[in-house]
Order: C-alpha cells, then structure tokens, then sequence
C-alpha cells in the first residue's frame, strides 16, 4: 500500500516563540572532550534562518537591547528569553544508535542472547511495521518521545519495509526532528515472514527510499537518508556489496551498523565471512567504514581494529545501557577511544536498551567505565562528568559528521538546544537545588538526578518543538 503524500513541513505554531530568538542567562556546551564551558550571563542570538548569529558571556542585562540593535534586531522583532537561577541551556542531545520499530517492546526480553532476543522478541514486532497505520501511529510517539526528552538528532534504523520508513522520514520531518533515517537490509539470517525476498529487492527498496527522502527534504534540512546493513549476521555479500556501491556513488550518504556487540555475533559472522579475520576488514572490503560510518556497541575490540576506526576516522555508538542489560554485560574501551581520538557519542540502542533516555545513557556510560576501571585496575579511568556531558552532545555531533552544524553553541551553527529547569513545581524529583549551589553543582544535579519533566523547552534548528 502506497500513500500519495505532499512533501511535509517542519512544525509551525504561532503559540511558540519564533525567530528570530535571544536567550540570556546561562548557557553551558562541551568545547573538547574533557572541558565544559560556563558562560555566565551568557547572551545568545538566533536569526531567523535558525543560526546563531552571536553568543558572548558577562553581558549586563542592560546591554541586552543594545546587542539586538548591533545584530540587526529589536525587542518589537525577536523573541527574548530571559533564564532565572535554575534554568540554563545546552545544546540538544543527540542518540547516535536507536531502533524506531522498537519503541513499543522497550524493557521486554531482558536477558536473551543477541539472536534469542531478534528472533523471539524484535523480529516478530518490526514484522508488525508491514501496515503502515500500524507504523504511522508508532513513530509519531517514537518521535514525540525523543523530542520529550531532549534527543533533537537521532539516527534511526527503520524496518525493513520501505513504505514505513518513507513514513518515519514523514514523521521527523513533520515533527522538527533532526534524523538519518535508515531502511534495514536484511536477507537471511532471519525469519521467512520478516527478512528481504533477495539481495536485489533489498538494494531496490533501500534505492526507492533514498530517492524518496532526498525528494521530501532536498537540502536535508532536517532528514538525511542512511545506509543500514542490520549486521553481517543477517545480510549476505551481495547485500553488502551492493549498498557499498550506493556508497561509493554517494559519498554524502553516512552508513550504519552493528559492530562487534557480543561474542555469539562476532563467531557467527567469522562462520559467514571465514575469508575475513575482523569485522573492520569485512566491511572496509565492501566499501562501508568511512568517516561517514557509525558502529554500534563496538565492544570486543583488538588493537588492529581500533587502529582501523582511527584511520578510516569512522565513529563508535556507545550503548551502554543495552550493553549491559540484554545478555551479557559488556563494557565498550570508551576511554581508550576517548585518548586514541575515535569519535564516540551515545546511543539510547533503544529498545534493545531499556531507557529511551540519552540522560539515562550518560548515566550509565559512567557506571561502566567505572566497571571498566575497575577490571583494568586503573588503567582505563573513569569518565568524568564534563566527559559524558560531551559524548551526549558534541561526540555524538562527531559520529554523526554534524560538528559543523550542532554540538556546541559557537555562531555559524544551527540552534539545536534546550532549555533546562531544574527549580519550581515542575521540577520533577531532581535533587534540590539551594541557596549555597553553584551553577556547577545545579548542571551536576541535573545530569545525574533530573529527567524530562526538567527539559522545558526544545529547539531544532532554532525552531521550538517542545515547550
């Protein structure tokens, strides 16, 4: 069944504040992996292409229409947010690794091996993404959830179904998300009722849909299509060959996959692949790690592999919620990543992880490294605060190959951002903010006890499409 449809736009809503925008208050951002920058006072512009025209930090309140004067603007003409104590602004999170058929098995089929859980638990349900009302009506939650809790960039597996992934392409765009949105390739390996009839059906869908989302967004303003081979596991060598010629026909077209994520997928694919000794060496043979490649999990990695990533300059997805809790307990080198300048950023994995939550994400990557510091005596330390706040923001910026556009507030970039409140009676359970807290302590209280219900509002593209 196909839907005859108009290309969508982005959200509009006279109701909410529009551009251009200025923001005064604090406003925090990553500047490298280890350091945070605090700009006290900080004043920020928004013009209404949705970039940031200005940001300085200790202006005077007073200065305020002063500034707006010098960018062009007026009060009459821009919407000026003012933040209180409490409230300060940081840039969008971004969830490098999420399954979007998944969103509705989240938290069931804990403890399963890799292939137990696809094949009892994940497959049935993406079957389910064949009725496109079925997927209609579960992205657009998917999507609103994300938005929710802060995710302004995802990068989404669809199902294998094209006409449901043209419909999650619909849906960020309609909704103001940021996204690469992927159709799954996948021709064995799997059940009858859900796996691609050929490797020739699999590229021609995975073709179609790439047309079709360079139709509805054609300067991928907010979606940006992605090659999506689920895993060696479930697609064949000409599946992967033939999206690594997609791939080198559109080299602007980043690539995603699953990658070293447990010990049970790493000996099937060697029993598949016995010409290959690594993971890297077979998919750099069929032309998918690039800079532009985001591996998931990358959990059981040797010194050769690594020294592949850093030179292809491809990306981790971090997961350490679902790393942890379906199967096995995994604990990805993200330290030794961190120090050899592999990009890593966060993956909620969702729903092979539990939470859809990149705070929940950040969280966890510290009780992991923690584990992993533990297990190496030291010599992989653990995170730091300002370290998983990164991977949360700029590192996923990275991985993504978007660090020119979002990640951090510098002027040029496009305002992916929200507004956190951490004091008031829709603060939530967040631990309490007092008297004797400083702006460090508030941001730390956030990170580690608050949730979405102190996300108050969300911008895309300078756009607000929570608030």
């Amino acid at each position: 069944m196909t839907r005859n449809r108009t290309s969508p736009a982005a959200p509009e809503d006279a109701s909410l504040p529009s551009l251009p925008l200025a923001v005064y208050g604090t406003i925090i951002h990553s500047v490298t992996p280890q350091d945070v920058e605090i700009l006290e006072k900080g004043f920020l512009v928004v013009n209404k292409d949705g970039r940031i025209a200005f940001l300085d930090k200790n202006v005077p309140a007073s200065r305020i229409d002063e500034l707006l004067s010098e960018n062009g603007l007026g009060r009459s003409s821009t919407s000026v947010r003012i933040l209180e104590r409490g409230q300060f602004l940081i840039p969008g999170f971004i969830d490098t690794h999420n399954h979007a058929p998944q969103w509705t098995q989240r938290g069931t089929g804990r403890g399963k091996e890799i292939m137990e859980w696809l094949n009892k638990t994940t497959f049935p349900h993406e079957a389910r993404f064949e009725d496109p009302e079925y997927a209609r009506n579960t992205y657009a939650a998917c999507v609103d959830g994300f938005l929710k809790q802060g995710v302004t960039t995802a990068s989404y597996y669809g199902s294998l179904h094209g006409e449901a992934t043209k419909i999650l392409a619909d849906t960020c765009l309609e909704k103001g998300q940021r996204a690469f949105v992927g159709k799954c390739n996948m021709n064995r390996n799997a059940p009858d009722y859900y796996r691609d009839a050929s490797a020739e059906e699999s590229i021609r869908v995975t073709e179609d849909f790439i047309a079709y989302a360079r139709k509805v967004d054609p300067d991928a303003r907010l979606v940006t299509p992605i090659l999506t081979p689920r895993f060696a596991v479930a697609c064949d060598a000409d599946v992967l060959s033939g999206l690594g010629k997609i791939a080198a026909k559109n080299p602007d077209l980043p690539i995603q996959t699953h990658f070293n994520e447990t010990v049970q997928e790493m000996e099937i694919t060697k029993s598949l692949f016995p010409e290959f000794e690594y993971e890297a060496d077979l998919y750099e043979h069929f032309g998918l790690l690039n800079r532009r490649s985001i591996l998931a999990h990358c959990i059981y990695m040797n010194e050769y592999e690594m020294g592949r990533l850093k030179t292809l300059d491809c990306g981790v997805a971090h997961c350490p919620v679902s790393n942890t809790t379906s199967g096995n307990f995994g604990t990805a080198p993200v330290r030794e990543y961190l120090r050899r300048g592999i990009k890593v950023g966060l993956g909620t994995d969702s729903g092979g992880g539990y939470s859809s939550s990149i705070i929940d994400a950040m969280r966890q990557a510290f009780v992991v490294s923690k584990a992993k510091a533990w297990a190496t005596e030291g010599k992989e330390p653990a995170l730091t605060h300002n370290e998983m706040f990164y991977l949360a923001t700029l590192g996923g910026a990275r991985v993504c190959c978007l660090e020119d556009k979002i990640g951090t507030f510098a002027v040029g970039k496009e305002f992916d951002a929200l507004e956190i409140r951490t004091i008031g009676k829709d603060a939530g359970v967040i631990t309490m903010v007092e008297d004797i807290d400083t702006t460090v302590d508030i941001f730390e209280k956030f990170i580690m006890s608050g949730d979405d219900r102190n996300i108050a509002r969300v911008y895309v593209k300078g756009r607000c499409v929570k608030g």
